[in-house]
């Protein structure tokens, strides 16, 4: 019964994220455009760059939710309310202090706005704190209710957070076209996004109390010592990730903006838009097992977490592996025929940044299974290093070599936890058991770069035949040559995918799963 659920409630997951996604993702793209119509290119960097800045400051979150939320995967369960109770009133605290940290934060940034947004000549020092003022708003209010989201999560309704987040997206791009259309201001633009937001937290805070009266129980018990020191070992490993990943992941817009220019990081931004959207219709399904994933870990056994493992990992494979073909061949001839030929950016900068997009779909795979087995402390300086290297490398190479510079930096940090995290989970997760897993004799490491290396080849091999029948099809783009070439990727890409890797175990395994759902 529990496995019939936790499947039910990830595809209820699944489709409210694609419903959500969707909606959100036209009204973006119709904001984006009418953005760059109505306002300069400058702002449209600023925007990106204080978005950027504001997810660094985020990082003060230092994994706090992420150990807090694996810890309610066994509690919720078990139905222990009780316990649940004091997690949560813990999980509140730090989140209030988060709030006051970050804000804190945010202020001593004030001072280096102008050095930051290199080239945003015709910008007040008065305009530059009044707009990230307002982005800064955002954040911090942010951490008085988002904690409540994680007992939603830990019951697999993460649908919940979806369709809140959806029905909020789309409110607040509906009224920020009209505000562009009717007085095309920067501030009342922020101004209106703000306020949306806000008013969607206050619904937000009543709803879940509402739902989960335990939020607001005041009779609850501290959670014991034992619980609190391993909440804090957990978090203290998970520090380090956060850094490293803030060093590797929320940098690249900054250093755009201060060492190249403020409207470049406008341009990338476009990019980012369209891969970022993707992005996150392939993450809806990765990210909404998660939940699913810390309860199959938290009542299964190691082989059966394996085999699911691998029909998880085959799945992103396909997935990514479709995505970053398609992006390779048609993401700059998207570009151009959505907002002109001034919007482009260099082919090779280009290429590196969907090269690390393509390898990020096993490290997605890798991370989720991490974090809902827990596994944090044992990998724990990889993320410090891959930050570190990707600054060293960026810094260096973007006086060099321009924007390509900072995504050699990018690639090659990446690139240590696809080859180091396989090790690290493979022991920590998939090494023989000593309890109740009589039949499970364990699983190397080896096996998975060997698949690693398969999903690779057959990947590389249809990007070339795409690219060669690009020359084509579409010499020139134009929107029926540029949907052919889409419809020949597909086809190509998922008959080759198929015919190569379809007879396998994990393919089985999902076709199975597939015919029971279209049968319910």
């Amino acid at each position: 019964m529990a496995t019939v659920s936790r499947k039910k409630r990830a595809a209820v997951n699944i489709l409210f994220g694609y419903i959500g996604q969707l909606v959100t993702a036209l009204a973006s793209f119709a904001l984006r455009k009418l953005f760059i119509l109505r306002l300069s290119e400058t702002l449209l960097g600023v925007n990106a760059v204080y978005t950027n800045i504001l997810t660094l400051l985020s990082m003060a979150e230092l994994g706090i939710g992420t150990a807090l939320n694996f810890q309610l995967y066994g509690p919720v369960a078990r139905g222990e309310t009780e316990t649940v109770k004091s997690y949560m009133r813990l999980y509140r605290r730090a989140y209030h202090l988060i709030a006051m940290v970050v804000a804190v934060l945010g202020l001593l940034v004030i001072p280096f706005l102008p050095v930051i947004c290199k080239g945003a000549d015709n910008l007040t020092r008065r305009e530059l704190t009044l707009y990230y003022l307002i982005f800064l708003f955002n954040t911090v209010s942010t951490y008085f209710v988002s904690y409540k989201y994680s007992l939603a999560g830990a019951e697999q309704r993460n649908y919940i957070q979806t369709n809140i987040q959806s029905i909020t997206r789309v409110i607040t791009v509906a009224a920020q076209l009209v505000i562009l259309f009717t007085t095309g201001s920067f501030l009342l633009f922020l101004l209106t996004d703000a306020g949306v937001q806000l008013i969607s937290k206050i619904f937000v805070s009543f709803y879940l109390n509402h739902r989960y009266p335990c939020l607001t129980d005041r009779e609850v018990a501290p959670l014991p010592a034992a619980v609190r020191q391993e909440v804090f070992t957990q978090t203290k490993a998970l520090v380090l990730h956060r850094v490293g990943d803030m060093l590797r992941l929320q940098t690249d817009t900054v250093l755009i903006s201060s060492m190249i220019q403020v409207t470049v990081a406008g341009r990338v931004d476009n990019y980012t838009l369209v891969v970022g959207t993707v992005s996150n219709f392939v993450n809806i399904a990765f990210n909404s097992l998660i939940t699913s994933l810390g309860n199959l870990v938290a009542t299964e056994g190691r082989k059966r977490q394996y085999e699911v493992f691998g029909v998880y990992r085959f799945c992103a494979a396909w997935i990514y592996g479709f995505a970053s073909v398609g992006f390779l061949v048609l993401l700059t001839p998207l570009i151009r025929l959505w907002l002109g030929e001034a919007w482009l950016l260099p082919a090779a900068a280009v290429g590196l940044y969907l090269v690390d997009f393509y390898f990020k779909g096993e490290r997605v795979v890798l991370s989720n299974f991490k974090t809902a087995a827990g596994v944090f402390s044992q990998d724990r300086y990889l993320s410090m290093l891959q930050g570190i290297v990707n600054l060293i490398l960026s810094i260096l190479l973007v006086q060099r070599i321009g924007l390509t510079g900072i995504y050699v930096g990018t690639v090659v940090s990446g690139l240590i936890a696809n080859v180091t995290k396989p090790v690290i989970i493979y022991r920590a997760c998939f090494a023989p058991a000593h309890t109740a897993d009589t039949d499970w004799n364990g699983a190397s490491a080896g096996s998975y770069f060997l698949d690693s290396v398969r999903f690779l080849i057959v990947t590389a091999s249809v990007y070339g035949i795409c690219y060669f029948l690009r020359q084509y099809v579409m010499p020139v783009p134009t929107i029926p040559s540029f949907l052919l070439m889409m419809v020949l990727i597909t086809i190509l890409f998922n008959g080759v995918f198929l015919l190569v890797f379809g007879r396998t175990t994990q393919a089985k395994y999902l076709w199975g799963v597939l015919g029971r759902v279209m049968k319910r």
